[in-house]
């Protein structure tokens, strides 16, 4: 059984987009956005969705925690990078790059296996998303803030 196959497609046949899973232990945790945010109400209609899939499945765990990738989520796919054009991210590459893997810049453009940042000293770089070690958005609280 393909447990990450399987959830994806309940998750996205409720009409969430699926972010991914961690298993710590026999905890299952599931992270799930849509336009706009998740709240709490999506979480718990995801979460009784995918307890009556788990029972029928007999996947064994102890706890299932559904939550939003949060504000600084994860960037794991292209599409990912393409949906948050525009949007500030924090990239580590597993090969440097001039000598460089850390970087921090605007995604500018996502396609073919690449992924276009334009880092904050100005230089536009263009990234394998296979040497993309992790990614993260850079949240921009200015809006929050009052």
């Amino acid at each position: 059984m393909d447990l990450n196959g399987l959830l994806e497609s309940t998750v996205a046949g409720m009409g969430y987009e699926w972010v991914g899973c961690e298993r710590p232990g026999r905890l299952l945790r599931l992270y799930i956005d849509k336009p706009g945010g998740v709240n709490v109400d999506d979480c718990a209609a995801v979460s009784q969705q995918v307890g009556r899939l788990l029972a029928v499945e007999r996947v064994d765990y102890d706890r299932l925690e559904v939550s939003s990738p949060g504000l600084d989520r994860l960037l794991r796919k292209e599409g990912d990078f393409a949906r948050f054009v525009g949007h500030k991210a924090r990239v580590r590459v597993r090969v440097p790059m001039d000598g460089q893997r850390n970087f921090t810049g605007v995604v500018r453009e996502a396609g073919a296996g690449r992924v276009r940042i334009e880092v904050d000293d100005g230089r536009t770089l263009s990234l394998e998303l296979g040497n993309v070690e992790t990614a993260r958005l850079v949240p921009d609280i200015r809006g929050l803030q009052r």
